[in-house]
């Protein structure tokens, strides 16, 4: 087993969970109107499902960039 090629891959999941992150908590500080984790609290299916999308349309972008 290569162990720098898995420690490759597990640095790219670690930044790309960090993206994740970081891309959420920014499109949270540009939507103030909308508070989403009391959404998600409440139920809001529209919310989780926006959010969801979020994190799909995110990986995919981070996933095609590494690449």
């Amino acid at each position: 087993m290569d162990y720098e090629i898995l420690a490759l891959n597990f640095g790219y999941a670690i930044f790309g969970v960090v993206l994740m992150w970081l891309s959420y908590r920014l499109f949270d500080r540009l939507t103030p109107q909308v508070n989403f984790p009391e959404e998600l609290k409440k139920g809001n299916v529209a919310v989780a499902i926006f959010i969801g999308s979020l994190f799909i349309s995110i990986a995919l972008v981070v996933g095609n960039a590494l690449n």
